[in-house]
C-alpha cells in the first residue's frame, strides 16, 4: 500500500530536511515516527527538499507499507511520536503510480521579511529581517520580468544538481502588511535556492541599492555570480504542492497574508 502524507515542520531546530548523519532531519523524525507507528522500518520520499532554518506548511511525503491502519491512525499515531516541531496533517491511501516529488505539477513558496529599523526578538527563526525601508513598488516592478519561462541560472546556489536551469514561474506577487513584505511564489518547480536569491534582488531593489531593471539584467546574464546576497533561510516557508486532481489528495486552505 501506497501512503500520501501531508506535513507540517518548523524548521529551526533541523538540518533541513534530508537525513543527516550530524544533525537532526525532518525527514528523520518524522521516518522515526512513522516506523513505530507501522511496526516496521519506513523511508519516506518528499515533494521538495528543503533547506537548513526553511519551514514547511504544505510539504507533501509518500511511503510504501504492508501495514494496515486508518487514515485516522497514522495522522493521530505519528503525531504522537513527532516532536513538537513536526505535524502531520493528513494521510490518504494512493495509487502505485503517485510519486510525491514526480507527479507534482506545482510547488508554491512564501517568503516573509519584517521590514523594521529594530531586529525582531520571538520571530527571529520565522522572518527574514531587513533594517532599511523597503519599497514595495518598486519590487512589484522588479518582480514582473521573472514571469514565464527562463533559464535561472544566475538565480540558483552554484552548487544546484538540477540538470536544466529552465523553469516557469507563473506567481511571484510581492505585498506589504504593515512591517511586513510577503512575496508569494508559484511555478512548475524550484532550483537551489532559487526563492532565496530573487528575494536577495527584490529586498536590494527595495532598499534602493540597486535599479528596478536590476533583477531583468541578472536574470539574462544567466550568471549567479552576479545576482547579490542569498536572502535568509528562515524567512521562506514550502506553502504547498499541487498534483493532479486524480489523485484525490486535501487541498488546503491558503494561509492568513502573513504565514
Amino acid at each position: 500500500m501506497r501512503i500520501a502524507m501531508g506535513v507540517e515542520y518548523d524548521g529551526h531546530p533541523f538540518c533541513g530536511w534530508q537525513y543527516q548523519d550530524h544533525s537532526p532531519s525532518v525527514q528523520e523524525a518524522l521516518e522515526r515516527a512513522l516506523t513505530k507507528v507501522a511496526d516496521q522500518p519506513l523511508r519516506v520520499i518528499c515533494a521538495g527538499r528543503t533547506d537548513t532554518g526553511v519551514h514547511g506548511m504544505g510539504q507533501v511525503v509518500h511511503f510504501d507499507t504492508t501495514a494496515e491502519r486508518t487514515e485516522r491512525s497514522w495522522v493521530m499515531g505519528t503525531n504522537a511520536n513527532l516532536p513538537k516541531s513536526v505535524a502531520v496533517l493528513w494521510a490518504k491511501p494512493v495509487s502505485a503510480d503517485f510519486h510525491a516529488r514526480f507527479s507534482a505539477q506545482r510547488r508554491r513558496y512564501r517568503y516573509v521579511i519584517f521590514n523594521r529599523p529594530v531586529r525582531p526578538t520571538f520571530l527571529q527563526h520565522r522572518v527574514a529581517w531587513a533594517y532599511r525601508p523597503l519599497d514595495v513598488v518598486r519590487m512589484q516592478a522588479a518582480a514582473r520580468p521573472l514571469l514565464g519561462e527562463h533559464d535561472f541560472n544566475a538565480y540558483r546556489a552554484q552548487a544546484c544538481q538540477a540538470k536544466s536551469p529552465v523553469r516557469t514561474l507563473y506567481r511571484l506577487d510581492v505585498a506589504r502588511h504593515g512591517e511586513f513584505i510577503v512575496l508569494d511564489l508559484e511555478a512548475n518547480g524550484f532550483l537551489h535556492h532559487m526563492v532565496r536569491n530573487i528575494a536577495g534582488v527584490l529586498m536590494a531593489i527595495g532598499s534602493g541599492e540597486q535599479d528596478v531593471a536590476w533583477s531583468a539584467e541578472v536574470l539574462a546574464r544567466r550568471d549567479r555570480t552576479l545576482g547579490g546576497v542569498t536572502a535568509p533561510a528562515c524567512g521562506l516557508y514550502l506553502v504547498g504542492v499541487q498534483y493532479p486532481p486524480d489523485f484525490g489528495l486535501p487541498v488546503l486552505s491558503p494561509p492568513p497574508a502573513v504565514w
